[in-house]
C-alpha cells in the first residue's frame, strides 16, 4: 500500500444533501455493466439512517461515510452500533455496512479501518458485517457463492472482489447463510409428502390464507406461533403484540393473500408460511427511486403480471407440532392454491444461518435447493484473542 495511494483518497462524512446523493449514487457506478444487479430503492435506504422512521435509534446509533480519491467517490460505508443487541452478547460488537468500493484494495482498506476506528472508540470489541442497521432480513450479508443471479427484495448483493477485500483484511466468517429455491410445481421429499397428505385429511387441522381486511386477527395468530417457537432460545423474551403488528402493517402494501398461510388445530394457530411476490422483478424497472413516476411503472408491471417468482420470508411451527410434517402441509395448500391461480413459477426463500440447521433440514425437505451462499464476517479488534463462529441453535 503505497502512501502516494493513500493521500490521493479522502473520507467525508455523510452529512448534507449532496454527501447523501453521493452515497446513494455510487452503486450505478459499480454495477453499470452488471445485468444480474438491481438497485436497491433509495426510499429504502434513506429509512435505514432515519431516527424518525428507524426505531434501531432508540438504542443505538449510526453513521456513514464517502471515500473520494482525487475528487471522485469511489466508495462508501456506514457504521452502527446496537447496544440492545450487545447487552446479550459474550463480545460486544458494532457493525457496518451498506459497503460498495470500486476493484481497488487499497480503498476498501481505508473504510475498513475507519469503522474500526470509529467502533472501537465507541468501546466495542469486534465488528461484524456487511450486515444492516435494522433487522436481519434486509441488507445483510456478502453473496460468496453463485454471483450469476439477481438479488431478491432487498437482498445485499455483491461484485466477487469484495470477498477478497474482507479475506485479505482479516475478516472471519462468523456465519455463512443460505438461499435456497424450488420451483412451485416440484414435489416434497416422499416422506414428508405421506406426512403432509395424514395431516391435510385429519380433521382437526384447518388451513387459511391471510385476510387484508382483518390483519389484527392474523399478527395475533402469528406472534402466538411465533413466541411458542422461540420460547426456548436464549434472550428470547418474545414479541409484542404492536410489533407483530406493524410487521403486518409493513408487508401489507405488496402482501398477496394467497401466500401467507396459516395453520390451526381446533382453532388454535399452530403452524404459518409467509411469502411475498418477488417485486424486485417490477423494481428492475424502477431504477432504484419509487417517486410518483417510479410508482406508476411499479402498477404497470403489477398490472402486466410481471412478478412471476415469490420468496419465502418465515416458517414457523408450535413446538408440539414439529417433526410431524405440518410444514409440508402447509407448503402443499400453498402449491395448490398458487397452481390454480397460474400466478408464480417458483420460490426463492431468504436466507437461513448455518447456524440454524434444523430449519435447514426443514427446507431441504420441501425439495428445495441451495441457490446463493452468502455469508456475515466478523473481526476481532484483539488480533490475539480467540475466534468463535455463531452459536449452533440447538
Amino acid at each position: 500500500m503505497s502512501t502516494k495511494d493513500k493521500t490521493s483518497m479522502s473520507i467525508e462524512e455523510v452529512c448534507d444533501q449532496k454527501t447523501e446523493r453521493a452515497f446513494l449514487n455510487l452503486p450505478f457506478k459499480i454495477y453499470k455493466n452488471d445485468p444480474h444487479w438491481v438497485p436497491h430503492l433509495k426510499q429504502d435506504i434513506q429509512k435505514v439512517f432515519d431516527p424518525k422512521k428507524n426505531k434501531f435509534y432508540r438504542h443505538g446509533e449510526a453513521i456513514r461515510w464517502i471515500l473520494k480519491k482525487d475528487g471522485v467517490v469511489i466508495g462508501r460505508i456506514a457504521a452502527f452500533i446496537n447496544k440492545k443487541a450487545n447487552k446479550k452478547s459474550k463480545i460486544p460488537a458494532g457493525g457496518f455496512g451498506f459497503f460498495e468500493c470500486i476493484n481497488d484494495q487499497v480503498a476498501a482498506f481505508i473504510m475498513f479501518d475507519q469503522c474500526k476506528k470509529w467502533l472501537e472508540e465507541k468501546g466495542m470489541d469486534a465488528m461484524d458485517g456487511p450486515i444492516n442497521f435494522g433487522e436481519k432480513d434486509k441488507f445483510w450479508g456478502l453473496i460468496i457463492e453463485n454471483f450469476e443471479y439477481p438479488p431478491y427484495y432487498n437482498q445485499n448483493y455483491n461484485p466477487e472482489y469484495y470477498v477478497k477485500f474482507f479475506k485479505e483484511y482479516g475478516f472471519k466468517v462468523y456465519y455463512e447463510q443460505y438461499i435456497f429455491y424450488r420451483k412451485t410445481e416440484d414435489d416434497l421429499i416422499p416422506l414428508l409428502k405421506e406426512k403432509s397428505k395424514r395431516i391435510r385429511k385429519d380433521p382437526h387441522f384447518t388451513f387459511d390464507t391471510i385476510k387484508k381486511n382483518n390483519l389484527p386477527k392474523y399478527a395475533e395468530d402469528f406472534r402466538t406461533i411465533y413466541n411458542r417457537a422461540w420460547v426456548k432460545h436464549e434472550g428470547f423474551s418474545g414479541m409484542e403484540k404492536r410489533q407483530a403488528m406493524a410487521i403486518m402493517k409493513t408487508i401489507k402494501p405488496i402482501l398477496d393473500e394467497d401466500l401467507i398461510y396459516f395453520a390451526y388445530y381446533d382453532g388454535r394457530p399452530v403452524g404459518f408460511f409467509i411469502a411475498l411476490p418477488e417485486i424486485n422483478q417490477i423494481f428492475k424497472h424502477v431504477n432504484g427511486n419509487l417517486n410518483w413516476w417510479g410508482k406508476l411503472k411499479f402498477l404497470y408491471h403489477q398490472k402486466r403480471g410481471t412478478c412471476t417468482t415469490f420468496f419465502g420470508l418465515a416458517f414457523g411451527i408450535d413446538p408440539d407440532f414439529q417433526g410431524k410434517g405440518l410444514e409440508g402441509a402447509i407448503f402443499e395448500e400453498c402449491k395448490r392454491i398458487v397452481s390454480a391461480r397460474n400466478k408464480y413459477q417458483d420460490v426463492v426463500i431468504t436466507w437461513i444461518g448455518d447456524f440454524n440447521p434444523k430449519m435447514i433440514h426443514v427446507i431441504e425437505n420441501l425439495g428445495a435447493k441451495r441457490l446463493r451462499t452468502l455469508a456475515t464476517y466478523r473481526y476481532l479488534f484483539d488480533r490475539s484473542a480467540k475466534f468463535e463462529r455463531a452459536k449452533i441453535i440447538e
